[in-house]
């Protein structure tokens, strides 16, 4: 698996019964696609009365909708269109705001055991972009030229929402209506949060992340309309709506964000088929980063074999990939506290001013490094790490033109090292982790002083949950240097000037 609170502001991705579903094709004004008058008449289709309103209002929305709907759930729908029995149920947990629908989240209907087969949903069931786009060389173009998968799965969702009950995917739409983007600790994506919500992040690269992927998510929102006139299945199943007139980027990128939570990345699959929204997969399955079950597809279906004993109406978990705590928040909304993939990136680049940068450079490349060089520092590994860049370091640190023959003549990373030069090298390191612990606002005590309250609003912490694990990360990188200085022979020599020291970020 692996990409401004908007629900305070307009309309989560999508409760059925309303906004969408009241849009009728009679609604669109039918003139270029560069009219403003067009722009203003669309948007001032989704006025305040069907979209804004108070989040008391929307909560009472919420629940006469779920009231009126929820008398065949998900399952039972499934079970009508082919599910064969299996060995879960959808339960429910309560959400931190009363103003939001409760979780729901499938659990073992009895008890399970190792290699037991939860369930298996046939291919029928699953949307994939071989099925939204009925041909797998249009959909392997558009993806590879144009737009994510997950852009083409919410724009065919977005499509089918408009429908209402007459589309066949109405119960899963519904569902994730009922999701909303959240995962299981209830949390959206960092992308829903607004600019005061994110200043939780300050000190965190997560936070420049997080704009980076909301104007990734713009830029394909501005190619919805090439692709939907190429995807000649679109076209012909929705002529009458051009995507960014019938979708706000708004409602776009709650709907990318709510796909994200839920897409399955299968293996041994073609391209068109790789990316799958499975019901009663994610965000209905929990995530664990020390999970093995995966779901996987065979030939007919896409079915989930458990890698632990369950008890019945324990929630069922799945892996979801290999993924730093700074990736779980963006796609899925939570922070694995004990994820043994969690990881930071530092950048050091030698410095292209130096009269011995291409020799520099040519010896990095032959030691597997390049001018810009990043260091994954995976949490338990920071020794390693550390160990690991100080030789491409002191390679930045040389100066003497002889000594710079003898790194090219050598035939490992091995650079001279006087005790003034290391003790720069040392020096430098731990100035640099300093820094990143300074850029933060709080402290390590001080996160867990504030994880230590129960009345936490939850986005603020996860939020923490993931600054405390990069300052982890941070402090343990920091001891390691600081070691590494405590083992010089003679602690009083001075660093030696370094006109041309490599550069880390």
């Amino acid at each position: 698996m692996e990409v401004s609170p908007l629900h305070h502001s307009c309309c989560t991705w999508l409760p059925i019964r309303s906004r969408f579903a009241s849009i009728s094709p009679r609604m669109i004004p039918r003139v270029s696609s560069g009219s403003t008058r067009r722009r203003n008449v669309c948007l001032a289709s989704f006025s305040s009365e069907t979209l804004i309103g108070s989040r008391k209002e929307d909560g009472k929305r919420r629940k006469a909708v779920n009231e009126r709907d929820e008398a065949e759930d998900l399952k039972e729908w499934m079970h009508k269109n082919g599910l064969p029995p299996c060995k879960v149920v959808l339960k429910e947990r309560p959400s931190y705001d009363e103003r939001h629908s409760a979780i729901h989240y499938v659990a073992a209907s009895e008890d399970l055991e190792v290699g037991d087969v939860a369930f298996s949903v046939p291919n029928s069931l699953v949307v994939t972009l071989k099925r939204v786009l009925g041909n797998e060389t249009i959909a392997e173009l558009l993806t590879t030229n144009k737009l994510s998968e997950l852009a083409c799965l919410a724009l065919y969702l977005m499509y089918e929402k408009k429908q209402g009950k007459k589309s066949f995917w109405y119960p899963y739409i519904r569902e994730l209506d009922r999701q909303a983007g959240r995962g299981q600790l209830a949390v959206e994506s960092p992308l829903l949060w607004s600019e005061s919500e994110l200043a939780y992040l300050t000190g965190s690269r997560t936070k420049a992340e997080v704009h980076e992927r909301a104007e990734g998510i713009k830029r394909e929102y501005n190619e919805l309309d090439t692709v939907w006139f190429m995807a000649g299945s679109l076209f012909q199943q929705y002529p009458y709506d051009i995507p960014t007139e019938a979708f706000p980027f708004e409602i776009f990128k709650q709907a990318f964000v709510a796909v994200q939570s839920c897409v399955v990345h299968l293996q041994k699959v073609s391209l068109a088929q790789r990316f799958a929204l499975v019901p009663l997969g994610p965000p209905l399955l929990a995530y664990g980063s020390k999970c093995k079950a995966m779901l996987t597809a065979t030939d007919d279906a896409v079915q989930l074999v458990v890698d632990r004993p369950y008890k019945a109406g324990e929630s069922i978990a799945v892996w979801c990939g290999p993924q730093p705590n700074s990736k779980l928040l963006i796609n899925y909304g939570f922070v694995d506290e004990d994820n043994p993939y969690d990881r930071l990136m530092v950048e050091a680049a030698l410095n292209t001013e130096d009269p011995q940068y291409q020799d520099k450079r040519m010896v990095a490349q032959r030691n597997g490094k390049l001018s810009v060089q990043a260091f994954q520092v995976y949490v338990g590994k920071e020794k390693e790490t550390v160990s690991d860049m100080l030789p491409y370091l002191r390679l930045g640190y040389v100066s003497d033109p002889s000594e710079m023959q003898s790194v090219i003549s050598s035939q490992g990373p091995i650079c001279p090292v006087s005790p003034c030069m290391e003790s720069a090298v040392l020096d430098q390191l731990a100035q640099y982790f300093r820094t990143r612990l300074a850029s933060y606002p709080t402290t390590l005590s001080e996160d867990e002083s504030l994880l230590a309250d129960p009345n936490l609003n939850p986005k603020k912490r996860v939020a923490t949950q993931l600054v405390r694990s990069e300052k982890k990360i941070l402090h343990a990188c920091l001891q390691v240097t600081l070691d590494f200085i405590n083992q010089l022979p003679d602690l009083s020599v001075t660093p030696c000037p370094a006109p041309y020291a490599p550069s880390l970020r």
